[in-house]
């Protein structure tokens, strides 16, 4: 398994008690709904290697882990500090105008103001303060910000989503 193939599911943060357990921070909206994970991937050194899970007890965010062949507190300091990765195909199934990042890569924006097209969206920066879509508009990026207000409709049949902008956003980058 390649971690292009893979999402990332959280972090080992740190032991729990003394027989292999751990911590591990599951950075999702939704955590309930891992709490029956079979298996998962943990990136050591640069390797993503599949291990069974035992138990994995959901409380929040930070839960707790226990997988199988890690039996001892020494077991599992060798593990603390590992990515946690799940094939994209264990993504849970989104509704509405709710997406995953990688799958609307190359989906056309549509502005409902202007009832045209902005551009393709080549690529989505995130950042602490604001996530961005970025897209090709006429040989320049235009950044637009993520904000549930502005997307009207993702549209997954026909690659598109459809997005109200504030005036003046787009006339930021068109006009010299």
């Amino acid at each position: 398994m390649q971690k292009s193939e893979c999402f990332s599911l959280g972090k080992i943060t740190k032991t729990h008690a003394l027989k292999g357990e751990v911590i591990i921070y599951l950075d999702v909206d939704y955590p309930e709904e891992y709490e029956d994970l079979e298996a998962i991937f943990l990136d050591i050194k640069g390797q993503l290697v599949p291990y069974i899970v035992e138990e994995l007890q959901i409380k929040g965010k930070k839960s707790i882990l226990k997988l199988e062949d890690i039996n001892s507190i020494d077991d599992a300091y060798k593990i603390v500090n590992c990515d946690v990765y799940l094939p994209l195909t264990a993504l849970p199934a989104l509704k509405g105008n709710q997406f995953y990042y990688h799958e609307v890569i190359g989906f056309e924006i549509f502005d409902t103001n202007t009832q045209s097209t902005v551009g393709k969206l080549k690529a989505i920066y995130e950042s602490t303060g604001q996530d961005l879509f970025a897209i090709d508009m006429d040989e320049k990026e235009v950044l637009i910000p993520i904000v549930d207000e502005f997307i009207k409709k993702v549209d997954r049949e026909n690659q598109s989503i459809h997005v109200q902008l504030p005036d003046g956003l787009i006339d930021v980058y068109t006009k010299e």
